[in-house]
C-alpha cells in the first residue's frame, strides 16, 4: 500500500507540473519565417497564428501564388518550432520518457 500512496503523490505532481506547462506554454510567442525574413508569422503556443508580417518588396510583381507559398513555409516553421518547445517541455516532465507521438501533448 506504501507504493500506491507513493504513485498517486507522483500522479499528483506530474498533473501539478502539466498544468504549469500549459500556462507556460500559452504564453508563448514563436516567429516562423520564409523566403529569408520576406514572409514572418506568429503562432502562440496553442499552435494559433497570431500575425502575418510580409515584406511589401514582395507585391512588385503579379505572382501571388510565391506570397502563399511563403505564409505556408513560415506558418510551418513556427508550428514546427512550437512542436519541438512542446516535446522539450514534456521531457522535463516524463524524465526523459519517450512517449508515442501525440501521447499526453497538452493541447
Amino acid at each position: 500500500m506504501k507504493n500506491l500512496g507513493q504513485m498517486m503523490k507522483q500522479a499528483q505532481q506530474v498533473q501539478q507540473q502539466m498544468q504549469e506547462m500549459q500556462a507556460r506554454l500559452a504564453g508563448l510567442e514563436v516567429t516562423g519565417s520564409s523566403g529569408g525574413g520576406l514572409v514572418t508569422v506568429m503562432f502562440n503556443g496553442k499552435g494559433e497564428m497570431r500575425k502575418v508580417k510580409i515584406d511589401p518588396s514582395l507585391f512588385n510583381g503579379d505572382d501571388v501564388t510565391v506570397v502563399e507559398d511563403l505564409i505556408v513555409a513560415a506558418s510551418a516553421d513556427a508550428k514546427g518550432k512550437i512542436e519541438a518547445r512542446v516535446q522539450e517541455e514534456m521531457s522535463k516532465i516524463t524524465g526523459g520518457l519517450n512517449l508515442p507521438p501525440g501521447m499526453g501533448l497538452p493541447f
